[in-house]
């Protein structure tokens, strides 16, 4: 009995110290999952090129500023498509404390390396109308590990 509320406890200290994630965008203070337009759905396993989509899309408006959803390290920049297109940038993300790590795309960051505060100014939100006109513009988070990250919104 003694090992089962160990455990219970240890699982609540990790869920206490990681917690929710800060506001990812300006203007989305519920950091709201993008819904369904012409190109598809912004949640975590909607279909997606005959696979799911394992990642969530943060509504995010063209311009606005992107905010650290955690405090923690960037460890580099990443290229999404590889295609240098307008909104091909983001970064890698890792919370020290877990060793998690989560990739946010289509955002133009600050800076491509470095520790960062959870809800500091990280990075502007790319011209995803420019590409896809009539998608619902969005940060895409990824957890590095394709875990659902909706549960940390």
């Amino acid at each position: 009995m003694l090992t089962l509320k160990l455990i219970v406890f240890t699982g609540l200290v990790s869920i206490v110290a990681a917690g929710r994630w800060a506001q990812i965008c300006h203007g989305n203070p519920l950091n709201s999952i993008r819904g369904c337009d012409k190109y598809g759905c912004g949640y975590y396993g909607a279909p997606r090129n005959g696979g799911k989509h394992l990642a969530v899309d943060v509504i995010c408006q063209d311009g606005s500023e992107v905010y650290a959803p955690f405090s923690g390290l960037i460890v580099r920049r990443i290229k999404p498509f590889g295609n240098n297109n307008a909104i091909d940038d983001g970064i890698l993300l890792r919370e020290v404390q877990s060793g998690s790590c989560i990739k946010l795309a289509f955002i133009r960051p600050l800076r491509s390396r470095g520790w960062i505060r959870k809800g500091s100014k990280i990075g502007v939100m790319l011209p995803m109308q420019s590409v896809y006109p009539g998608m619902i513009s969005h940060v895409h988070i990824q957890n590095c590990d394709h875990s659902n990250p909706t549960g940390n919104l």
